[in-house]
């Protein structure tokens, strides 16, 4: 008599670490098994009030696509669940959001702490969440997966995050490869396991992803299973989305053209993963 082999059923972590070409994988292994919905239990504790996002990697003169397509879906996720979503970005990710009816809070390439003291002090936020935003490294630089600086084209946001911590605000951070905000709390994995210079920003809770994006994606998908209230976009409406950022300007962080793809990944990899988080996200209401 044969006996049956059970497969393990494919957790909401499984699946946004599917095609792990950087490393993300091996990065895993230093995680909780959990992570995402570790991270999102701790969202979903916080008060209701503002909750302030950042997103917007600076590629060959613009935003790439990784990035603003996760924080959209977090952001409008946060906002049905009653809290109110700003998001800080610079100039490059001009007119991202507004048509999403989010507000955003533009900082400039050289604002100092002090201003975003400042802005902690006007928003008051209950958390604050990096999803694919470019950190200080640990030689003081803000540099892209190529090694090349960033610095001068890249607005301080970290600051934000790291006065925040002082004041005992929540962070949360989304990342993919190493040099994003909150991969500071693997900065010595990274240095040893993947050769690259870490970002050196903590945050409290650390969510990764093979692209970022899809870390986004998995919060929602996670606050949808545990509240029952549909905020995972299908993927027509990401489809759209990504159409309309990419006619802004928005480009392939990879490949550095204006076109609808992701991290090099095609739309096809981004149409398989939503589906399969569609599913691990289901609910009886």
């Amino acid at each position: 008599m044969g006996t049956q082999v059970q497969t393990k059923k494919e957790s909401v972590e499984d699946i946004v670490l599917r095609h792990s070409k950087r490393g993300m994988n091996i990065l895993r292994n230093y995680m909780e098994e959990a992570f995402c919905q570790k991270a999102v239990e701790k969202i979903l504790a916080l008060p209701k009030g503002n909750i302030l996002l950042t997103t917007g990697f600076y590629v060959a003169g613009y935003a790439e696509t990784d990035g603003p397509l996760g924080t959209m879906t977090v952001a409008k996720a946060l906002e049905a669940l009653g809290y109110h979503s700003v998001i800080v970005t610079d100039k490059y990710c001009k007119g991202f959001f507004e048509g999403e009816g989010l507000e955003v809070e533009y900082m400039h390439i050289r604002d100092g702490l002090e201003t975003y003291e400042e802005v902690l002090d006007d928003f008051q936020p209950v958390g604050l969440i990096s999803i694919e935003r470019c950190g200080r490294n640990i030689q003081d630089d803000y540099a892209n997966m190529r090694g090349i600086s960033i610095k001068d084209n890249t607005a301080r946001i970290d600051l934000l995050f790291e006065a925040a911590k002082k004041r005992g605000i929540p962070t949360f951070g989304v990342g993919d490869g190493g040099n994003e905000i909150g991969m500071g709390n693997l900065r010595d994995v990274i240095t040893n396991q993947l050769s690259l210079v870490p970002c050196d920003v903590e945050v409290d809770s650390l969510i990764i992803a093979t692209v970022s994006n899809w870390g986004a994606y998995a919060i929602a998908a996670y606050i949808q299973k545990m509240k029952k209230v549909k905020v995972l976009p299908t993927y027509e409406e990401i489809e759209r989305y990504l159409k309309n950022i990419v006619a802004m300007g928005s480009v392939d962080g990879v490949t550095k053209e204006h076109v609808l793809s992701v991290d090099g990944f095609p739309l096809e990899v981004e149409k398989e993963i939503l589906g399969e988080l569609h599913k691990a996200a289901s609910y009886v209401a």
